[in-house]
């Protein structure tokens, strides 16, 4: 290994990557303008070059989590090269990393493409806003920019729990302070009890994936606060689904009960390839109301949900599939773009043909 990981970022960062993927076998190889391909003037990497690298970026708590279950999940990070998430996992006997660049400072809603709603969504005093998608759907960035729309427009106290820290929030009317799990707490429902002792207004919460930290955002939510955090699921129905799920059936009942009394909202995102290159972000979004709340505490099926999402504009809601269309007409993605993700794409292609959209 004839480069250490500082100069290989370097390099990377250089020529535009957004990741870095190293694997036994390969070269190095950056993911430029969304596409992959292997950096030049590097030879293939052996299990000693990927090994090394691995323990280069390894944290303390991460050495331990991948000697103990063979992942880890850390941020690495360098004043002179930029800030990184790493996941560092075994395949085929050989160690693999994947180093995905974090952007510092946060974007505004309108340069993410968010709807206006969000706004009034992050203005409120308390309850529970959730950001959710599949990995790589913007969903770190999204709660970066509410995060820094709170910041800059509220004079609070704001406390972020996250696994690990991504983005750094300096003060600007708030006062911030980030804890890594793991590292400044032991679990993330610790540091949310904990911040009920501490004068703390708003929690952002990095993921709800298991039953302790679930539990202890809606209570938050309950006692005041204002809790945003985020979940790996596909839209709003789906994601009151897997938090229902998280407690144990006996709960159930009353973690419905509870859920549609503090939902703030759901904001469910895809991103997709734009129509003049990079990344345009579609939506799903939830805001409650009384029909969204009967909807939580009956627990009826997915499709009513979306019915009620459809008819309620009003409310600042809209489906994927009115998400999607609005992209199209504006000429921000390709329909051959949208359809793959439209739940109606025979409805989607006659609505674009009456728009003008040639097909």
């Amino acid at each position: 290994m004839d480069t250490n990981i500082e100069e290989l970022l370097r390099q990377a960062v250089s020529a535009g990557a957004t990741d870095l993927h190293l694997k036994v076998g390969s070269a190095p190889v950056a993911r430029i303008g969304g596409q992959l391909s292997r950096l030049d003037g590097f030879a293939d990497l052996g299990p000693a070059d990927t090994q090394a690298y691995a323990e280069s970026l390894f944290t303390p708590r991460a050495a331990v989590d991948f000697k103990e279950t063979g992942t880890a999940d850390f941020a690495f990070g360098r004043q002179d090269v930029g800030r990184f998430r790493v996941t560092a996992f075994r395949q085929r006997g050989s160690v693999s990393v994947v180093l995905r660049r974090v952007v510092p400072g946060s974007r505004s809603f309108t340069d993410l493409g968010l709807p206006k709603i969000v706004e009034k969504l992050a203005s409120a005093q308390n309850g529970l806003l959730l950001v959710t998608g599949p990995s790589g759907s913007g969903k770190t960035a999204t709660m970066a920019s509410i995060l820094d729309w709170i910041n800059a427009n509220r004079a609070a106290s704001i406390l972020t729990v996250e696994d690990p820290i991504e983005i750094l929030h300096p003060d600007k009317r708030s006062v911030v302070v980030q804890r890594e799990v793991g590292v400044d707490t032991p679990s993330a429902g610790e540091a949310i009890r904990g911040a009920m002792r501490h004068d703390t207004d708003i929690i952002m919460i990095s993921e709800l994936d298991e039953h302790e930290t679930a539990r202890a955002a809606i209570s938050a939510a309950e006692t005041g606060h204002l809790v945003i955090s985020s979940m790996r699921t596909t839209d709003p129905a789906d994601t009151v689904d897997r938090i229902i799920s998280l407690f144990p059936e006996p709960q159930q009942k009353v973690a419905r009960g509870q859920l549609a009394a503090q939902l703030l909202g759901i904001v469910s995102q895809r991103l997709l390839d734009g129509h003049n290159g990079g990344k345009t972000l579609a939506c799903e979004l939830l805001t409650n109301n009384e029909r969204v709340q009967e909807w939580i505490i009956g627990g009826a099926e997915a499709a009513s949900l979306l019915d009620i999402i459809k008819e309620s504009e009003f409310f600042g809601m809209q489906t994927f599939d009115q998400s999607l269309l609005k992209l199209v007409i504006e000429k921000s993605i390709e329909l051959p773009v949208a359809t793959p993700h439209a739940r109606n794409v025979h409805e989607m292609r006659a609505k674009a043909m009456a728009a003008g959209i040639q097909i």
